[in-house]
């Protein structure tokens, strides 16, 4: 390799410092997701709502990605990644200080409003970041240096799933759902109160530090790193970019995993819950074990983050993502044929499966873009959309209380991450045919 490129540095520029900032950005997001999956039951149970309406805040959330990904590449394509990571930035500061007046409305949808407003910022720096990663070195290990900037973003997550637990969950009234049920009003409100000013605590936490990261990124002259300016129009691009199957169908396996995780990580609570409170636990215990589980799985997440970008080395990344999402399937079908404790490990083990997905569909998807790959990194944004489509109907599965051969609904709606994960390790199969045998990635 020429060592002008390498998995830092271009034509003998160094992006190291560059990186790091905007690997931080990374954990940010993290945070940020994850501790917004334990809140589809904390909603729930604070405005007594079922397990679908509590899922609208994952809607919410995952909307902002797809409304904001392609005014975001057409902002970044007119300035640059830079201007695109502090607009980003300055809107994730915005949505999260607005838990403040949605707490003194005391109503669920200014909280919607609140997170739509939140990823819509987290849509921009998702769409700046991980192109401008992508281009901080040679193409040849971009993939590689994908990883490794996205390995930080669980540790954002652990904080997230941790600081939900501990700083949230744990500090709720104790009350369970059907108690809450039957209060009076006034006492509903009390309670509601109560359990907002306690919900809103982290939000705002972090709203202070994304403003520190915002001055300093501002004050920071940062390289161009392939930023430069593009008169090519929206149109012209995608209609580039929809003639190349091998991005196509890497839109489609990204909208899956996107789909697959967010179900995988915010109903292992209800899963957990069931577990354990068929075990004798009451409801609240049920809960903050099972978020010890999702940190668990969260855990082996990130370790396997790091092993899998070691083997990224060895194995090509269509051949070790297939691999990898095939090994997802079988967990989850643990997760549906066990109704003990044995399905809440095998939705930990599908974590370490997943580590590697995101950044490695990323990579495959974005190869010979040219100068599409700002275009073609918004629609994989986009494609984060699946967030917010899979998890409602996975609710609706659990909410219809439906069973089969003495399997319960929570289980059965394990059905919907087990179609997903078929859905990606085609794809792995297929770029690995693509990149290895017929090196057409429009075949």
């Amino acid at each position: 390799m020429d060592k002008n490129n390498g998995l830092l540095a271009k034509d003998g520029v160094s992006f190291l410092i560059p990186f790091v900032l905007i690997t931080s950005c990374f954990a940010l997001w993290g945070f940020a997701n994850d501790i917004t999956g334990p809140m589809v039951k904390a909603f729930s149970k604070i405005f007594r709502m079922s397990v679908t309406e509590g899922a609208l805040v994952q809607v919410a959330f995952y909307l902002g990605y797809f409304v904001m990904a392609f005014p975001a590449a057409l902002f970044i394509q007119r300035y640059s990644f830079k201007a695109g990571v502090l607009t980003g930035l300055t809107l994730y500061t915005a949505g999260a200080l607005m838990f403040i007046p949605a707490q003194a409305v005391g109503m669920y949808y200014p909280f919607l409003l609140a997170y739509f407003i939140m990823t819509c910022g987290l849509s921009f720096l998702e769409t700046s970041c991980n192109p401008y990663i992508y281009c901080m070195g040679s193409e040849d290990t971009a993939t590689q240096r994908l990883n490794l900037a996205q390995a930080f973003n669980p540790m954002g997550a652990l904080a997230g799933m941790f600081v939900a637990m501990q700083y949230v969950q744990a500090r709720m009234s104790p009350m369970d759902s059907a108690a809450r049920a039957e209060l009076s009003d006034t006492q509903f409100d009390m309670v509601k109160n109560h359990d907002l000013e306690v919900l809103i605590q982290p939000y705002i936490f972090i709203g202070a530090v994304v403003i520190l990261l915002l001055v300093l990124i501002r004050l920071m002259k940062m390289p161009k790193a392939g930023d430069t300016r593009s008169k090519k129009s929206l149109r012209t691009a995608l209609g580039e970019l929809v003639k190349i199957k091998n991005y196509r169908e890497g839109v489609i396996a990204q909208f899956f995993y996107v789909g697959v995780q967010v179900m995988c990580w915010t109903f292992i609570i209800q899963y957990g819950t069931r577990v354990f409170m068929d075990e004798g636990m009451d409801e609240r215990g049920a809960e903050i074990l099972s978020q010890k589980y999702n940190i668990l799985a969260m855990v082996f997440f990130t370790f396997s983050r790091f092993i899998c970008t070691w083997f990224l080395k060895y194995l090509q990344p269509g051949r070790l993502l297939s691999i990898l999402a095939v090994c997802g399937a079988v967990a989850v079908c643990g997760a549906i044929l066990f109704t003990d404790r044995n399905g809440v490990y095998c939705l930990v083990a599908v974590s370490a499966c997943m580590s590697l997905m995101f950044p490695t569909i990323y990579g495959i998807a974005l190869r010979g873009l040219g100068d599409n790959v700002k275009f073609g990194g918004a629609g994989l944004i986009m494609s984060i959309l699946g967030g917010s489509v899979f998890p409602p109907l996975q609710a609706a599965l659990i909410d219809s209380g439906i069973s089969f051969c003495g399997l319960p609904s929570t289980n059965i709606s394990f059905i919907i991450p087990l179609i997903c994960f078929v859905v990606i390790a085609t794809y792995g199969h297929r770029a690995y045919v693509r990149h290895n045998i017929t090196h057409d990635y429009n075949s």
